[in-house]
């Protein structure tokens, strides 16, 4: 068995019902290092996060030749399983998808987030069409020995207010959950999901661990866990607390200039 593949196991096994993989997400080697040292079990990229740190908008708008790039730097730069979050694939079709998760795990990878909104198009992809996108995946993977970990993302919750979740949107993530677990996914992620009881309802209809992102009216670590969750993921919540320090130590770095020019203008 490859390393590759080892690491890919390792990271399958971390996913625990009760106890959850917490995922502080990075954008490249440096963040990546910087999480390794902080005691991550894992390291995994947020999309968003990579795009603006590199200066495009999220949405498959980093051409994907730099992803791939950034990917390999991250990979190369820790000893950890890294996780990459693979958007919509870069293509609509299953056979492109496939095509570029392989190069994806060629670049290091050993595991992915996979979501079914149609990128730079309307709503989400209906579950048979999805299902066999990931299938593609699985196949691509499996034709290269490593078992990557397919974290099947469902947007049917992160577009809409958490006031107005529904029973049947609910309903629709389980249908989903079932379909993607079915075509060889390994987890199920529901970002925009805040609702305690829509959640523990939804960690006992998948046989996918669950994967909940941290989303302000989020219920806190212990009580994910206490919901069974298997994965809390910070999306582009790390990107945005590291700037936001970077900032205000800017700012009190350039306080020396602000006060400079006050002293003169008063002489």
């Amino acid at each position: 068995m490859s390393k590759q593949a080892e690491l890919a196991n390792a990271f399958s096994g971390f996913h625990v019902a009760g106890e959850p993989l917490v995922l502080f997400n990075v954008w490249d080697a440096g963040s990546a290092k910087a999480a390794a040292e902080a005691g991550a079990k894992a390291i995994a990229t947020g999309s968003w996060a990579v795009a603006v740190a590199n200066g495009f908008d999220d949405g498959e708008k980093i051409p994907f030749d730099l992803v791939l790039a950034n990917l390999f730097r991250i990979t190369s730069s820790v000893d950890l399983p890294v996780s990459l979050d693979f958007e919509g694939g870069y293509a609509r079709d299953p056979k492109r998808v496939g095509a570029n998760v392989a190069k994806a795990i060629e670049a290091g990878a050993i595991g992915i987030n996979f979501e079914d909104r149609v990128v730079g198009g309307e709503g989400l992809y209906s579950i048979d069409e999805q299902s066999e996108r990931i299938r593609a995946i699985r196949k691509a993977a499996d034709d290269l020995s490593v078992p990557i970990f397919i974290n099947a993302r469902t947007d049917v919750f992160l577009p809409l207010d958490p006031a107005t979740h529904t029973e049947s949107h609910l309903e629709e993530a389980i249908a989903r959950a079932h379909a993607y677990a079915e075509a060889g996914g390994s987890g199920f992620f529901a970002p925009g999901l805040v609702n305690p009881d829509f959640i523990g309802r939804l960690c006992k209809a998948s046989s996918l661990p669950l994967n909940i992102l941290v989303w302000p009216g989020v219920p806190s670590t212990k009580q994910l866990a206490e919901l069974g969750v298997a994965r809390i993921s910070y999306g582009g919540g790390s990107y945005r607390t590291t700037m936001n320090a970077f900032t205000e130590a800017a700012k009190k770095a350039f306080q020396w200039n602000e006060e400079r020019g006050r002293a003169e203008t008063a002489q």
